[in-house]
């Protein structure tokens, strides 16, 4: 039976999962429900505890405390060569004195599985990943592209019941990320394999994964699709991390009946919602600004400013207008032969209120 037709999708669940290093606190109360066949990201900073996590599902480091279950079976007191778990490292980890085959079946070799059937499920690996022709090389033969793809087949000839990626693109040039990211996803796509896949890039996240979970300081602090968490961000730190956000602090007031949020200065910005906390920021993203349009739109957030800086980005230029106290970022498509506004120009911002979130964490 070939590896495309044995590969059931399963679900993993992770029930108040806590790791400590020391007093270090690495992971603290970790819930999630991962869907069979998802592509699955861990997303957040260097020492967010993403690695951490995924290292506890493959069963390397300490034990956690809490439950890691797949298909309701619960593997945290299992070793790691029994959980079916395969996982691809950063590094890839290829033992150079072997040629790409050997690289591929030493996992089988390791299980004894019959030397026919090596040969078989080596072949079909390499097929799939593209390197059949490549089987008599050593890795230092190949580039990095080709030994991310050999670490991927080495991963998927055991057939895994969970295939693991630990920021496996962090050492390819930008161009080649790109194209070994949709490689990726489209063999996960082709074994229907449930996979979670570690990244600090947002890019990254954001085109590969179905859902993906924002990490920091060994907490979630939002679960959901790319698009969710872009467009709702429930706090501060996954506005911020997820592109470029303005976001303007302050307190809520009423001023002649109206909801305003005012900030240290006395900068006074409308908001269409009554929030129950005092304090707090409002939060829209640069492409939603609009400067100086010729439609005047309603329910909108009307501020006049003073460009003081901008940048061309190729499709769009951004723009930094002083609005009292305040930097709001501006983004607007750029075309060949459309007015650029200058440095020191004073322009008009609208900014719609379906666009503006209010945050308090």
């Amino acid at each position: 039976m070939s590896l495309a037709t044995r590969v059931k999708p399963v679900r993993l669940q992770i029930e108040d999962v806590h790791i400590s290093f020391g007093s270090t606190k690495v992971l603290q109360g970790i819930d999630l429900d991962i869907e069979p066949g998802e592509f699955f990201a861990f997303l957040g900073p260097s020492g967010s505890g993403k690695s951490t996590l995924l290292r506890a599902i493959a069963g390397f480091g300490p034990r956690p405390q809490g439950r890691i279950l797949i298909d309701n079976e619960d593997i945290i007191s299992l070793s790691p060569w029994k959980r079916e778990v395969g996982m691809v490292f950063q590094n890839y980890a290829l033992w150079p004195h072997l040629t790409v085959q050997k690289n591929v079946a030493f996992g089988l070799e390791e299980r004894k599985v019959a030397k026919a059937e090596i040969s078989t499920r080596v072949e079909e690996a390499l097929d799939m990943v593209g390197l059949a022709d490549l089987a008599d090389r050593h890795p230092s033969q190949l580039s990095g592209g080709q030994q991310q793809r050999v670490a991927l087949a080495r991963t998927i000839v055991i057939r895994p019941r969970l295939l693991l990626l630990d920021e496996p693109l962090s050492n390819l040039d930008a161009n080649l990320r790109v194209q070994m990211r949709t490689d990726i996803l489209k063999l996960q796509r082709k074994l229907g394999l449930t996979t979670i896949f570690v990244t600090h890039d947002q890019e990254e996240a954001n085109t590969i994964s179905d859902r993906m979970a924002v990490l920091d300081k060994g907490i979630i602090q939002q679960i959901g699709s790319p698009m969710e968490l872009y467009d709702y961000p429930v706090n501060r730190f996954v506005a911020h991390f997820l592109g470029t956000t303005n976001m303007i602090e302050g307190e809520v007031v009423s001023v002649d009946g109206a909801t305003v949020l005012q900030t240290q200065s006395g900068l006074k910005l409308p908001l269409d919602m009554a929030p129950d906390a005092r304090h707090g920021a409002i939060v829209f993203r640069p492409q939603s600004v609009h400067v100086n349009p010729e439609i005047t739109q309603t329910s909108a957030m009307n501020l006049d400013g003073t460009v003081e800086s901008l940048e061309f980005l190729g499709s769009t230029v951004r723009y930094g207008v002083k609005v009292g106290e305040v930097t709001v970022l501006a983004e607007e498509d750029h075309q060949r032969g459309k007015p650029i506004y200058k440095k020191t120009e004073r322009v008009q911002l609208v900014i719609p209120q379906k666009q503006v979130l209010f945050v308090t964490e």
